[in-house]
């Protein structure tokens, strides 16, 4: 089926609203303030600018939103459904949390809870929740969510409709594969629980599913003993086959049967000369490191790579536990032994498990104190084959980003495909190993050169034939997005016509839903055709 139309706005946004939802109960949760619209119009990424939503929704439950959805779905046949898009920390870069013209929902006003369950090992976290507050909550309890992303003022919600990654992704998968159960609130304003044994498709779905299909409202998320420490290393390459041969051989199974225990987190990242001035990340090196590595960085052409590897440990090992997650140091000595990083250029912190998680918080509070932190950022996240890095390093890092001077970090590491349900809504690429690159780049005064260049690394890794896949995904047409979803597009445009066969939510990814050309002028669209489901 086809709709055409979305809301239009307008100065006065109740006009701009049908009347049977302004007649509603529900109405009352609705805000019209100057802020609430401008803090609803934009996102971290500061680079879309669509015509702000006609109103921001403020739910106190579950039932709110449900309602609202309804409404919207059971809109008369002459007048267009309003679009709704769930909003946590308004933490996308492309406007993907954005409903331009439409209804904003603000998650955070939800009163929902955290609650743990030390016998069921998980936890019931509302979708507003960040994932920072189910980590001080749970290691109350001992425990601990199994994966992670890097930054953890991230909502539930939100990681989990898109994936959830890093450094322990390899191990464990990404967050979406770390989940029991979902409330989820449909396009069609159901409120339905679904699990792997209860409404699956929709379960499924919903995991990785772009906030296409329904809105989440509590998570119940695994849990694992939590770790007391964490012995936090950064091991320096002057050479990127060596470094990328090292980071494969720590995540696979050789690794773990040789050394009878598994390290329980492995990152890697690009190291710019320029970008070593600003240790805004974390304060890991000190000021004499900081030197010796940017002398080295000088050294090879301006660059050098960083190995990131981590176990946990606890005060004592814990009875009836496996070896691996309890080693000495002894055991680690072994570890450096196999591998090639340079000489005089191993590093190693020991920090507590709450700051090793927390870790890139420092860097957020550095920025803000400089005026860096709300500034554009057209960040790329992508899933590159393990048979396509070699090229991808010679053609982006050495070539395309060569003479690269902004600031931010740039990501480089393998996960396991393994690790990865098929059966849920992200994809990722064809092979048994792929390697998460997120190029993570700022700037307060030049993003389109930055726009720009990420242009130029998309049509290079299109010209070679790489089979990359997009994290976090952007594109500007439907047949790209077909491209993107592959074997499940099918599947994912059914699951759409079942529980949101309207396209009302979360029409910022622009998936089902495609603007008519904007007015140079003021940069507003006269009206959205959704395209055919």
């Amino acid at each position: 089926m086809s709709i055409a139309g979305q809301l239009r706005p307008c100065q006065n946004n109740n006009d701009s609203l049908p009347s049977h939802l302004l007649g509603h109960s529900i109405a009352t949760r609705l805000r019209f303030d100057r802020h609430s619209i401008s803090s609803a119009s934009s996102d971290f990424g500061h680079l879309v600018k669509y015509p702000p939503p006609a109103a921001v929704f403020r739910p106190s439950r579950p039932s709110d939103i449900a309602a609202l959805l309804r409404l919207s779905h059971s809109s008369p046949q002459q007048q267009p459904p309003f679009t709704v898009a769930a909003r946590g920390r308004g933490h996308s870069t492309r406007g993907q949390a954005l409903a331009p013209g439409g209804v904003v929902v603000d998650m955070s006003s939800l009163g929902g809870g955290i609650a743990v369950s030390p016998e069921g090992m998980y936890v019931d976290a509302g979708g507003e929740k960040m994932w920072y507050e189910v980590l001080r909550e749970t290691v109350r309890y001992g425990l601990t969510p199994r994966s992670w992303t890097d930054y953890l003022y991230l909502t539930v919600g939100g990681t989990l409709s898109n994936g959830g990654v890093s450094g322990q992704a390899f191990l464990h998968g990404p967050q979406i594969t770390n989940v029991y159960e979902l409330d989820v609130v449909t396009g069609m304003g159901e409120l339905l629980t679904c699990s792997e044994g209860l409404n699956p498709e929709l379960f499924f779905a919903v995991l990785g599913g772009l906030g296409q299909f329904g809105v989440i409202t509590r998570a119940r998320i695994a849990l694992e003993r939590a770790p007391k420490r964490v012995r936090w290393m950064r091991l320096m390459y002057t050479e990127f086959e060596k470094f990328r041969k090292d980071q494969e051989m720590l995540i696979s199974n050789k690794h773990e049967a040789a050394l009878e225990w598994r390290l329980s987190y492995v990152e890697g990242s690009l190291l710019m000369d320029h970008s070593l001035r600003s240790n805004w990340r974390s304060s890991f090196f000190s000021d004499g490191d900081l030197a010796r590595l940017k002398h080295l960085a000088f050294l090879n052409q301006g660059r050098i790579y960083c190995l990131e590897a981590s176990y946990y440990y606890y005060s004592h090992a814990p009875i009836g536990w496996k070896r691996f997650i309890f080693c000495s140091y002894q055991d680690v000595e072994e570890l450096l032994e196999k591998l090639s990083f340079t000489a005089g250029f191993a590093f190693a912190n020991d920090v507590s498990y709450m700051d090793f998680l927390n870790r890139v918080h420092e860097g957020e509070v550095k920025l803000r104190g400089l005026g860096l932190w709300d500034v554009p950022h057209p960040w790329l996240n992508l899933f590159v084959p393990k048979s396509n890095m070699t090229n991808f390093h010679a053609g982006v890092f050495k070539s395309i980003m060569m003479h690269n001077k902004f600031m931010g970090p740039i990501l480089v590491y393998p996960t396991s495909r393994s690790k990865w349900d098929e059966r849920m809504s992200a994809v990722v690429p064809d092979e048994d190993v792929f390697y998460s690159v997120g190029i993570l780049l700022s700037s307060a005064d030049d993003w389109e050169s930055l726009e720009k260049q990420n242009i130029e690394i998309l049509q290079l890794c299109d010209r070679l034939g790489m089979k990359i896949k997009q994290y976090l995904p952007h594109y500007r047409n439907q047949e790209d997005w077909m491209k993107h979803f592959g074997e499940k597009w099918e599947r994912f445009a059914a699951m759409k016509r079942r529980y949101d066969p309207k396209a009302i939510l979360s029409p910022g990814q622009r998936i089902f839903a495609q603007p008519i050309q904007l007015d140079p002028s003021d940069q507003e669209p006269v009206s959205y055709v959704n395209a055919r489901l």
